[in-house]
């Protein structure tokens, strides 16, 4: 019997070359495992902590649905649902509560950071804390054991998370006997670092990022303005420049050292540019395409998530119910 893996995506903002490169493009190579069974999911009562306009949720969540299924994701292979239409995720997350510490959750490092920023501010601690930042750990838990998954794909600094599910998992267990298959997180410590135009790395708090099927002409205008040194056109170029650095996520083995062999001999900072924004128009012009047309269909879509939702619900329906059991509420 296959081990399930999970993963999901917040809908809190356009999806951009990071979120592929660090989430999206991982977790379709890793659904081709024969060995797995994977169930991607919008995060989308997680994204209420941040969106509080209910249109701007909706087209995030739009966007996100479209981008993964333009990026490559079969549904027919994947269970890929939408998380707010599982209602079995918000009773389990109740029925964790009532065995999670509230010591536990004064670790988790999102409580943690907004408390340290309310300090600064001179607030309260809490001031900018809401229970559903609190509480999001216990959520995140629900998300995770409510699945029997065994393996959550995350970088270094999610690694809490599961850190975090493993505990309640094992606590509930300890109580009221075997219940929940214990997660392992699986660490994705071979993601790069995705450069802005800037030279930063690419983040929405830092206002540099890129949308991932934004037109051509605005891909073009982006690759124009990254940041290069001052070396003059026939002059050797590092490769350790932002140009390069993107270059060589979209490119080949074989392309990545055919132009590295281009900055040796001096290529033009205009002509890498040039280089650049062909082969990335190249990769993302034929998912541009399909993101399009799902924009333009999102009928289809829902149609998609209504059937994961139907698919995910078969294990959700007996996790609650062995819960329930075991905790008396048969």
């Amino acid at each position: 019997m296959n081990k399930i893996a999970l993963t999901g995506i917040k809908p809190t903002g356009t999806p951009h070359i990071g979120n592929y490169f660090g989430a999206i493009k991982p977790a379709i190579n890793l659904s081709k495992n024969p060995e797995l069974d994977c169930y991607y999911f919008i995060a989308d009562y997680h994204a209420l902590n941040a969106i509080k306009d209910k249109e701007q949720l909706k087209q995030y969540t739009r966007e996100v649905a479209c981008t993964w299924l333009a990026c490559g994701l079969d549904p027919k292979k994947i269970v890929f649902y939408k998380q707010s239409q599982v209602q079995e995720v918000t009773e389990l997350n109740w029925l964790l509560s009532n065995v999670t510490s509230k010591g536990l959750m004064n670790r988790a490092h999102a409580y943690k950071a907004m408390v340290e920023k309310s300090l600064e501010n001179g607030d309260d601690p809490d001031a900018l804390v809401n229970m559903g930042l609190y509480n999001y750990p216990i959520l995140m838990a629900a998300d995770i054991l409510l699945f029997n998954t065994k393996f959550v794909p995350v970088g270094l600094d999610q690694k809490q998370h599961v850190e975090m599910a493993r505990d309640i998992a094992k606590a509930f267990n300890k109580r009221y006997g075997y219940t929940f298959v214990v997660p392992e997180e699986l660490i994705q410590e071979d993601v790069a670092t995705i450069y802005g135009a800037d030279g930063r790395k690419m983040s929405k708090s830092y206002g540099n990022t890129l949308p991932l099927f934004c037109s051509e002409q605005e891909l073009k205008k982006w690759v124009s303005a990254i940041k290069t040194d001052s070396s003059l056109p026939a002059e050797p170029k590092s490769t350790d420049c932002t140009v390069f650095k993107i270059y060589k996520l979209f490119a080949s083995n074989e392309q990545a050292d055919l132009m590295a062999e281009k900055y040796q001999k001096g290529i033009s900072w205009a002509d890498a540019k040039a280089e650049l924004f062909n082969l990335m128009n190249s990769v993302l012009s034929p998912m541009r395409e399909k993101y399009n047309y799902y924009i333009n269909n999102y009928d289809e879509v829902e149609k998609i998530l209504a059937d994961g939702s139907k698919r995910a619900k078969v294990i959700a329906k007996e996790t609650i119910k062995r819960a329930r059991a075991n905790m008396g509420l048969d």
